[in-house]
């Protein structure tokens, strides 16, 4: 009898922790990638992508990194729950002229843990 128990308890167990593993937010983005376009030296440019929660529980960002120095990030820090919208604002600073690309790094609690937006243009 106790053998059965032990099973039924884990097989449980194995059964929750599998179910509250599938219930994760999702990230909808409008776009995941921006063209400036032609933008004027030394002076920054802004972009702010917006996504919405598709999934079932809230999504939370810990961490969004510019491959580079030459960019920032700044994001929605509160939860963003099912349904709701949130903002990754990024910002180049435009100061070497010429055609560039640059990604920034998304890490959240998403079912797609790290995700990259993109941001080109050509500094004139």
């Amino acid at each position: 009898m106790k053998k059965i128990s032990s099973v039924i308890v884990a097989l449980v167990a194995v059964v929750a922790l599998t179910s509250m593993s599938l219930v994760q937010g999702t990230f909808n983005f409008n776009t995941e990638t921006h063209d400036f376009g032609k933008i004027p030296h030394n002076k920054p440019a802004s972009y702010e992508f917006t996504f919405t929660n598709s999934g079932d529980s809230p999504i939370i960002i810990s961490e969004v990194r510019p491959t580079c120095g030459c960019s920032v990030a700044d994001f929605t820090k509160a939860p963003v729950k099912p349904g709701d919208t949130g903002v990754i604002n990024v910002t180049y600073d435009a100061s070497v002229k010429g055609p560039f690309t640059k990604s920034f790094i998304v890490k959240s609690n998403t079912n797609t843990p790290v995700k990259n937006l993109t941001i080109k243009g050509n500094v004139e």
